[in-house]
C-alpha cells in the first residue's frame, strides 16, 4: 500500500507531454484492464473505452477539446464514453453473460433481473444517461490509478464539446455518448510548469469527517 501511495504522490495532470515517447502496449492493457475491472451499479458496464491512437481522429478531437495539447503529444487517447440509455437488451445482455460464465442461474438473480427491466428502461433517457456517466468515472479513476502504478501519465478532461467528440467517432450510431477524455503519455520533463511544484491537497483533518 505505501508503494501505491507513492505513486499517487508523483501523479499531476500533466500540461506537456513528450511526443516522441510512445506508452508500451502492455502498460496501455493493463491501463484499459482496471477500468474493466473497476466495480458499476448492478455490474453492468454501462460504459466503454474507445483507444485512439490515429493522428489525424487526435487531431480532430483536440479541435473540438480546447486545443488540448495532450490529446496529440500523449501516444494514447482513452474516450470514455457512457451509453445513452438503458434498455432491456443490454440490461438481458448482461444477465445472460453472467449466466453463461457462471454456469446457472438462481431465482433470486432472475428476480433482480427483472427489477432492472421494469426500472430503468422507463426512465427518461437523459436520467439514465446521467446515471451511466457516473459509472464512468469510477473506471476513470481505476485508470488514473493504474496509469500511475505504472508511471504513465495521465490528465483527465472533460473541457471538450461532447457532441462534436461523438460525430467524429461515430458514438451515436453505437448508443453511446462521450463523457470524459484520458490522454497517456509521459511529461516533458523541464518543460512542464506542473512538474516540480509540490502536490497540494487539504489536509486530513479538513477532508475527512469521522462519525463516531
Amino acid at each position: 500500500m505505501t508503494q501505491l501511495i507513492d505513486k499517487m504522490q508523483w501523479r499531476y495532470a500533466a500540461k506537456k507531454m513528450d511526443a516522441s515517447q510512445t506508452v508500451p502496449q502492455d502498460k496501455v492493457e493493463r491501463i484499459i484492464e482496471a477500468a474493466r475491472l473497476a466495480p458499476t451499479s448492478s455490474g453492468l458496464q454501462p460504459f466503454e473505452i474507445l483507444l485512439v491512437t490515429n493522428p489525424d481522429i487526435r487531431s480532430k478531437i483536440q479541435a473540438v477539446s480546447n486545443n488540448q495539447a495532450q490529446i496529440t503529444e500523449g501516444s494514447h487517447l482513452l474516450v470514455f464514453a457512457a451509453w445513452d440509455t438503458y434498455t432491456a437488451d443490454r440490461i438481458n445482455h448482461h444477465f445472460d453473460f453472467t449466466n453463461a460464465e457462471r454456469g446457472g442461474t438462481n431465482e433470486g438473480w432472475e428476480n433482480y433481473r427483472q427489477m432492472l427491466l421494469k426500472a430503468y428502461p422507463a426512465r427518461d433517457p437523459q436520467v439514465n444517461f446521467e446515471h451511466a456517466a457516473r459509472q464512468v468515472y469510477i473506471g476513470l479513476s481505476a485508470s488514473m490509478i493504474a496509469a500511475a502504478f505504472e508511471e504513465v501519465d495521465s490528465t483527465p478532461m472533460e473541457g471538450f464539446d461532447p457532441k462534436s467528440v461523438d460525430d467524429i467517432l461515430g458514438l451515436g450510431a453505437k448508443g453511446l455518448r462521450s463523457v470524459v477524455l484520458l490522454p497517456l503519455g509521459y511529461r516533458l520533463k523541464g518543460q512542464d510548469w506542473l512538474e516540480n511544484l509540490k502536490k497540494i491537497r487539504r489536509p486530513r483533518n479538513e477532508f475527512v469527517i469521522e462519525v463516531k
